[in-house]
């Protein structure tokens, strides 16, 4: 059974990890740890004047689960508003924990951990890229003058 969770999909996923590093002049950052297993998961990003992810960057220190999680991110990222990410997240956790069909649109990569929710000490690992990005997200959106919050809430 453990085998099928470390498929050679998720192994493919955790292998490649687009835009890993930082960005040097972040509008935001986030960071994110799994307690249980300590995955951690830094992300870095700018916003275009629309409020969506302009650059992003990731340094993720995670177990192959959360490395395939954040490479599906890192493929799919650029372009994304807070609703987006929102949404890919909620699909995400209903995914894992009440057997949700998962995140569709630019996020639908998500699904190849579908079995993760079989085991729940993995669930964390899996949401840790996807919630520091939020939080980065969060974070350059208040940064914001308060007229470009205003608008930009309408834009998630």
């Amino acid at each position: 059974m453990i085998d099928e969770l470390y498929s050679a999909r998720i192994l493919g996923l955790a292998a490649n990890l687009p835009h890993s590093g930082r960005l040097a002049a972040p509008d935001g950052t986030g960071e994110r740890i799994a307690k249980l297993c300590g995955s951690k998961a830094i992300v870095d990003v700018t916003l275009d004047e629309a409020g969506r992810i302009a650059s992003f960057a990731q340094d993720v220190k995670a177990c192959a689960l959360g490395q395939a999680a954040a490479g599906v991110l890192g493929e799919a990222v650029i372009g994304a508003s807070l609703g987006d990410l929102t949404e890919a997240r909620d699909a995400m956790a209903a995914m894992l924990k009440v057997g949700g069909d998962g995140p569709a649109g630019r996020f639908e990569g998500l699904r190849a951990l579908k079995q993760v929710a079989d085991y729940p000490a993995r669930h964390a690992s899996t949401m840790v890229a996807i919630e520091a990005a939020l939080d980065a997200v969060r974070q350059a959106m208040t940064r914001r003058s308060p007229d470009t919050r205003t608008s930009l809430a309408g834009a998630a």
